[in-house]
């Protein structure tokens, strides 16, 4: 068996400041790693973390310094794409060891049983994103290289509309072009994503493509035009993603919550 933990969107900023001069990103990202290192035992090894972009706020050397700080006690390796708050160069030298010198910040590894994609989705300075045309030629020979191995592509921008509407006008652009690509994975496949600060479940392109909550905040989910373009402060923990003869992704919550309680 071969699991993965996926965090999404810590928006850590550097010691002393507040996201919106309200939100502390890194206590829940702290409370986090506690829990998951309290409740090991519980749910079993995990071979390497995965972090679906947004790792700052203002993808400055010092956040990007506080969030390795923050995520060293977990001690497993830790694979990162960028969000839309990241910094191209910056969190290239954070992490100089897993990105290529130049050029979009697209790796992939095999980790256990599963090949591990993660893609580049960042357009500087712009809330949405997009897939570049060499980040596409990456994912297709990156996928026929696959084979049958059972494998999880990860971007930060959700390919789907979520119901959210200021999310949706801020969403993975050429979605299409991304589904096309797709059509070249010959074995198991799961998209993750992050971006939206709430875990949706979705069929597209004929997988599924779960989103990671975020560590620290959340957006309501809101259907109406008009909606509140703003967060709410609730800690709602990460995803773990399993593959045993099959996927299984199930949430990792921040709190235990009361109990348990006897039958």
């Amino acid at each position: 068996m071969t699991t993965i933990l996926q965090i999404s969107d810590t928006h850590i900023v550097p010691q002393g400041a507040l996201v919106s001069k309200r939100l502390d990103t890194a206590g829940p990202l702290v409370r986090l790693v506690e829990r998951v290192i309290k409740i090991a035992d519980q749910i079993g090894p995990i071979d390497a973390v995965l972090v679906s972009g947004d790792l700052t706020d203002d993808g400055s050397k010092e956040s990007y310094n506080r969030f390795n700080q923050i995520m060293a006690p977990l001690k497993l390796p830790i694979h990162v794409i960028p969000g839309n708050h990241d910094k191209r160069a910056a969190m290239r030298d954070a992490f100089s060891s897993q990105f290529p010198s130049k050029g979009p910040l697209n790796w992939s590894c095999n980790i256990g049983d599963i090949k591990l994609i993660g893609l580049d989705t960042l357009v500087e300075e712009k809330n949405y994103g997009t897939l570049s045309q060499e980040s596409l030629q990456y994912l297709e020979h990156s996928l026929t290289n696959s084979g049958t191995t059972p494998t999880i592509v990860a971007l930060h921008h959700p390919p789907f509309t979520s119901g959210i509407s200021f999310l949706d006008h801020i969403r993975l652009t050429n979605h299409k072009a991304f589904e096309d690509v797709l059509a070249q994975a010959s074995g198991p496949l799961r998209i993750v994503c992050g971006h939206i600060h709430n875990s949706m479940t979705v069929d597209f392109a004929g997988h599924i493509v779960i989103s990671g909550p975020s560590t620290c905040s959340s957006f309501a989910f809101d259907r109406s035009m008009d909606a509140t373009a703003g967060y709410m402060i609730k800690e709602e923990g990460c995803l773990l993603h399993r593959w045993q003869n099959g996927f299984q992704s199930l949430r990792v919550s921040t709190t235990q919550g009361l109990g348990p309680f006897l039958f």
